[in-house]
């Protein structure tokens, strides 16, 4: 069993994200979905979909579930995600080293994916002084 990755974005950000990644490593070595809230609907509203998305990707070790923005719409649905009963770590600040780093430490459990996802985040971020 492996932990799988749910995205839980605004529309537009998070489909795409998981496509570069796809394209740039292949096979995902983890189950991974986007789920985009749009701006017509409410966490609330959203809350079915995004609950059979987190079905879809449990491998039976918990899900990571990654958003964009902490403190949004989005964000607020993964917390309604996180309080179905499947274990879930949630990590805000989406950013494509974030992405690839959790998909490339997929043997990890869901605390240390979690960390690591947030330490790709930080690290991918660089000030280039040329």
């Amino acid at each position: 069993m492996a932990v799988g990755i749910l995205l839980i974005t605004h529309e537009g950000i998070g489909a795409p994200m998981l496509q570069v990644a796809t394209r740039l490593l292949g096979k995902l070595p983890l189950a991974a979905e986007c789920f985009e809230l749009d701006f017509e609907h409410s966490p609330d509203t959203a809350l079915p979909e995004a609950s059979a998305a987190l079905r879809r990707v449990d491998q039976g070790d918990g899900v990571l579930v990654l958003v964009d923005v902490y403190g949004s719409s989005p964000s607020r649905l993964a917390a309604r995600v996180a309080e179905l009963g499947t274990p879930v770590r949630r990590v805000a600040g989406l950013s494509l080293p974030m992405l690839l780093r959790s998909f490339n430490y997929a043997e990890q459990a869901l605390d240390e994916l979690a960390r690591t996802a947030a330490a790709g985040a930080r690290n991918g971020v660089l000030l280039d002084d040329d």
